[in-house]
């Protein structure tokens, strides 16, 4: 076997172990069953191996899958104190828990109540303090503006989180961020800062400064375009939707056009090839590759550097890699392991992030089908690069559209059209957006002339996506 296949299994095994672990209860017993099982056969095999090859990869193979598996379960147990101490009742009333800890999240303020992940380091007992390190969905009545390493006293009733929408799965979107447990409207309060050690507090520093940032970013869009333009540019580089009014909202939805409002290796991707294809009229093919590394490291700070923006960042890097050097030096194990290495670092993603897997997809569908859609069309002008751009759109929603029938039970009959009008105009609507919020960071008046040519394309987005909604109802 080739090395580089050998890679491939290795990597799949493991993401496949963490997919059985993903969707059936394994306890520490079964995996350290199957590990004897594993290291045994691969003595037995290690030991005859020039008459038993096969079956000392299969040892080797089986091995990686119980190391899947372990790994799932051990991220899951390490969340799973909070949730020993969730929905308890005496006397029929909710017992109420003491959390002392930190916010790690920038909190997202929402009409009339304020959402923050709060990172657990000690449960308060009068007579003792447990340490832990668990992060817990708060939500708390009124604006509240606590920043990123704020530490608090937090003091109410802990629950395991419910679904309450049909058509979204809240407890599995807590789920991809390691959260099993809420807080509602509890009694916070300040205290003083918690000791970190020198990695824990370099990270909240960064996230800190990162969050900042992002702030600025977005009220110089905000500054520099008129609404609904502006909060839905922020959807599109930001992902940050609270802002967007809920009659825009269900246009994108009933056109099928949702996604765009969400920041995914796709957005990415198509900013990476127009920034890429830009520099290259500049610089060389390996040197424009690298600026634009460059510049979507930049992109990923000014955005706010989330787990999803990182997580599309990467699959950006690898689609303009792929670009920027010609080909890949092999595709299918570079998406393999940019993809084992998220899943190693979070296990949850793999099953419980939509978003993750419909990165996958696209890339996937722009890395294998892109060219032989395009293939099969060279006769076809190239409309200053429009075609290319067309033919991307595509081939990524044939890619993710399994996922998508799959996830909200069907494709909208318009959704197709409507994705293949206005994907084209993502990389301009992105790059307008994206040069109004620097240019209104330094100076005020450079990011609304900027702005005029982002209102300019995203109304024509936003038109087409009205337009079509109507069709439906």
């Amino acid at each position: 076997m080739h090395k580089s296949q050998f890679l491939f299994f290795l990597l799949a095994s493991f993401i496949f172990g963490v997919f059985i672990a993903s969707l059936v209860t394994i306890s520490y017993e079964i995996v350290l069953v199957l590990l004897v099982i594993g290291i045994s056969a691969l003595a037995v095999f290690g030991y005859q191996k020039t008459h038993s090859v096969r079956g000392l990869y299969g040892s080797i193979f089986f091995l990686a899958l119980i190391f899947g598996m372990g790994r799932f379960i051990y991220a899951d147990l390490s969340n799973g104190i909070l949730v020993q101490f969730a929905d308890k009742y005496a006397g029929g009333k909710q017992i109420e828990t003491t959390l002392r800890g930190y916010v790690s999240e920038q909190p997202a303020i929402n009409g009339q109540t304020t959402q923050f992940n709060f990172r657990a380091k000690e449960i308060i007992f009068p007579d003792k303090i447990l340490p832990v390190s668990e992060v817990a969905k708060i939500t708390i009545r009124g604006a509240a503006f606590y920043e990123i390493g704020d530490t608090l006293e937090i003091k109410g009733p802990i629950s395991r989180p419910k679904n309450f929408e049909e058509d979204f799965d809240y407890v599995n979107y807590l789920k991809r961020s390691g959260i099993n447990t809420v807080m509602s409207f509890p009694t916070v309060l300040e205290t003083e800062k918690l000791k970190m050690g020198f990695l824990a507090g370099s990270a909240v520093g960064f996230k800190k400064t990162v969050a900042a940032v992002k702030n600025r970013f977005e009220r110089a869009v905000n500054s520099s375009i008129v609404e609904p333009n502006a909060s839905y540019i922020n959807g599109i580089l930001l992902g940050s939707r609270q802002n967007i009014p809920d009659n825009l909202k269900e246009a994108f939805n009933k056109t099928g056009t949702t996604h765009i409002l969400a920041i995914s290796g796709y957005n990415i991707m198509i900013i990476s090839w127009a920034v890429l294809m830009g520099l290259i009229f500049f610089f060389k093919r390996r040197t424009a590759f690298w600026i634009s590394v460059v510049i979507i490291i930049l992109f990923v700070i000014l955005t706010g550097a989330s787990a999803s923006v990182v997580r599309a960042a990467i699959m950006g890097l690898l689609f303009s890699f792929a670009h920027g050097y010609g080909r890949l030096y092999n595709q299918r194990n570079s998406i393999i392991l940019a993809g084992g290495i998220m899943i190693f670092y979070n296990p949850f993603t793999l099953v419980f992030d939509i978003g993750f897997q419909l990165s996958f997809a696209a890339v996937l569908g722009l890395i294998y089908l892109y060219p032989l859609i395009n293939q099969r069309s060279d006769k076809i002008p190239g409309f200053g690069g429009l075609k290319e751009i067309l033919f991307m759109t595509l081939s990524a929603q044939i890619a993710v559209a399994p996922l998508l029938v799959y996830y909200f039970g069907g494709l909208s009959p318009i959704s197709l059209p409507t994705n293949v009008l206005i994907l084209p105009f993502i990389p301009a609507a992105m790059l307008f957006g994206f040069l109004a919020g620097i240019g209104g960071m330094i100076f005020a008046p450079l990011g609304q002339i900027i702005g005029y040519a982002a209102w300019a394309v995203t109304t024509y987005q936003i038109e087409i996506v009205k337009v079509f909604s109507g069709l439906i109802r």
